[in-house]
């Protein structure tokens, strides 16, 4: 996706297929190679030509079960190892600038704006990073609490910011990182616009 909820690409069964060919063929050669064998004795070894196994390692064609198997007993490992990067998941969003997704938060109703830079999909550990706002429409909002932690980075303008019984003074450049079980929150804004990146990382179990 270029942008949260902005754009969805399907992918059709014949792309899949042809990701798996791909990922099986480069297992293919990535094991022979590591034995030190040429296309020629992996040939001698299955009884497969070497024109079929450059198109399986090439991912130009899909292998049976049993050429699978065959291979798998040459290379002496186990069948599904051909699988082991087709299986393995990975997940990133990329958001262009000024594109991030709009949210209400709690403090959307005194004024703060909230941009969703991404968000994961699989991992127990919630991780949120957002870009917040802070205008002349803006209130101060010192009592956030929730679970996690949070780490700020000050982007622009100046505002004092709680947590717990402190204050700190934020300017563009200073971070701040704490538990976010606290109360927490911009007491005072200082100059603004303001702007700030605000990560919260809630593990699996304090997930509300």
């Amino acid at each position: 996706m270029t942008a949260i909820g902005n754009e969805k690409r399907f992918i059709t069964s014949m792309e899949k297929e042809n990701a798996l060919e791909t990922a099986v063929g480069a297992e293919v050669r990535a094991m022979r190679q590591a034995l030190g064998l040429t296309i020629s004795d992996l040939a001698r070894a299955t009884s497969l030509s070497a024109g079929m196994l450059s198109r399986i390692e090439n991912g130009q064609t899909s292998p049976s079960l049993s050429t699978l198997q065959t291979l798998a007993t040459a290379l002496n490992v186990p069948i599904s190892t051909f699988f082991a990067a087709f299986d393995e998941k990975s997940e990133a969003t990329h958001v262009k600038a000024g594109q991030g997704l709009t949210i209400e938060r709690r403090g959307s109703a005194k004024g703060h704006i909230y941009q969703l830079l991404g968000h994961s999909l699989r991992s127990a550990t919630q991780v949120e990073p957002f870009l917040i706002t802070l205008d002349e429409h803006s209130d101060a909002y010192p009592i956030f609490q929730h679970p996690g932690v949070e780490f700020i980075y000050m982007l622009k303008g100046e505002i004092s910011y709680r947590h717990g019984d402190q204050t700190y003074q934020l300017t563009p450049g200073d971070s701040l990182f704490f538990d976010a079980t606290a109360l927490h929150g911009p007491l005072e804004l200082r100059k603004l616009p303001a702007v700030y990146l605000s990560i919260i990382v809630t593990p699996g179990d304090e997930k509300n």
